[in-house]
């Protein structure tokens, strides 16, 4: 398993679909991590709260709750490839109960027929509810996949949150 080093700010919060964890550097958010099988990437580390981990804590708590549908808080990409960073820029524009396909993401990139590539950026966010890779499903409203927190379960749970139809 690949080593993280140890961010600036680390919260954690409690939510409907299990533990979040939020880090952050002095630009923004780094990453928003939900528990898979009991255990979040920096378990180990203490703690580091920041204002704008505090901020984000509460926005995602408002979220969970139903009265926040748009997030306004700054995400800082250190990691991703230009054709990733793409990809999550349009999914950033998506709006509370928004859904795409993969195709027409691909589409609207300027990356048509590269589907295999779309799902492997979608998956690759390093910020999964906060840009809200989601919202993206097959053309059927099929889910296909998710890599947060329980994988398709969650994802299923997203989708009924904010009333997006699926199969």
């Amino acid at each position: 398993m690949e080593s993280i080093p140890s961010p600036q700010a680390l919260v954690r919060l409690i939510s409907p679909i299990g533990r979040i964890e939020l880090t952050a550097d002095e630009e923004g958010i780094l990453s928003l991590s939900i528990e898979t099988d009991g255990k979040l990437p920096l378990d180990a580390e203490p703690e580091r709260p920041s204002p704008l981990l505090e901020r984000a804590a509460e926005q995602l708590d408002e979220y969970f709750a139903g009265t926040r549908h748009t997030f306004d808080l700054p995400v800082h990409h250190t990691r991703g490839t230009e054709f990733q960073r793409s990809v999550w820029a349009r999914l950033a524009d998506l709006k509370f109960g928004d859904v795409i396909s993969y195709g027409v993401l691909g589409r609207e990139i300027g990356r048509a027929g590269a589907g295999r590539a779309i799902g492997g950026a979608v998956g690759a966010n390093p910020v999964p509810i906060i840009i809200g890779c989601h919202r993206v499903l097959a053309t059927s409203g099929q889910i296909t996949g998710y890599s947060a927190g329980r994988g398709i379960p969650t994802k299923a749970w997203l989708l009924d949150h904010e009333n997006i139809a699926h199969r």
